[in-house]
């Protein structure tokens, strides 16, 4: 399983409500399309962070790199619907970070070091 990373500010005049409805119809479509295994959108609670954490957090789950590739691939379309709900997501994001993680120690690395 490989995780998709999105830290996420909004734009000030955004309402987070839509944000979260946006993203849900986003993520549901990715998902039965079958390019992804789960999401979850997470928002910060009581404002506890600090400067360098975004107000959300939206964590993106693929089975391996293919799936990511589809997934980036559905982007791609020049589809009327995929180009709607993705614009209906990023129109309300002001700024947002990315990265892309994986458990640890994963298999392949256990194993290697199960042999040493």
């Amino acid at each position: 399983m490989n995780l998709y990373h999105c830290s996420i500010d909004l734009h000030h005049e955004a309402k987070a409500i839509a944000f979260a409805n946006a993203v849900d119809q986003w993520m549901s479509y990715l998902r039965e399309r079958d390019v992804i295994q789960g999401w979850r959108l997470l928002r910060r609670k009581l404002n506890l962070a600090s400067d360098n954490h975004r107000d959300f957090l939206l964590e993106i789950e693929f089975a391996n790199m293919t799936q990511l590739d589809q997934a980036f691939r559905v982007l791609g379309e020049m589809d009327e619907n995929v180009e709607r709900l993705y614009a209906n997501v990023n129109a309300l994001i002001a700024s947002a970070d990315f990265g892309l993680y994986r458990p640890f120690p994963d298999p392949e690395r256990a194993e290697r070091m199960a042999l040493i």
